[in-house]
């Protein structure tokens, strides 16, 4: 299992062989890359991540130590960007690894939707109109319900 907090882009085809690697005994890998994407009035110029270095990542481990355990995976990777993003780049990463298909997916929706509602990380969107702190969404919230 590996969690990488970083502001760094990282290398989707590279990160998704790394993972791939070693699996042998999975029947199933599932990865979902997040992308930045544009606001709905199509103005965003960038979105800028902010996180507490030390509790992100011991929080990040602890989701993806749960995620193993609850969906029997053979292994999980968690990789998260922080700093200054446009739209277009790569926000962050979910790998999944199980011996059946369901539970590589659920694993990674369970992932996707933790990283959304409940990392500790503050994102700020950026406009020509100013600056806005990004609010939590009622839907994300809702998704971990089902969890």
């Amino acid at each position: 299992m590996r969690v990488l907090v970083q502001e760094a882009p990282f290398d989707l085809a590279e990160e998704t062989a790394r993972f791939a690697k070693g699996e042998g005994g999975s029947g199933a890998i599932v990865t979902f890359t997040g992308v930045v994407r544009d606001n709905d009035a199509g103005t965003l110029s960038a979105m800028e991540i902010e996180h507490y270095p030390g509790m992100t990542e011991k929080a990040l481990r602890e989701i993806a130590q749960q995620a193993v355990a609850r969906f029997d995976l053979q292994d999980a990777l968690v990789i998260h960007r922080h700093g200054r993003l446009v739209p277009g780049e790569q926000i962050m990463m979910v790998a999944t690894a199980a011996r059946h298909r369901r539970s590589a997916f659920e694993a990674a929706e369970f992932l996707m939707d933790y990283l959304k509602s409940r990392a500790p990380f503050w994102k700020r969107e950026i406009t020509a109109e100013g600056e806005a702190w990004v609010a939590a969404k009622d839907d994300d919230e809702a998704a971990l319900e089902r969890w």
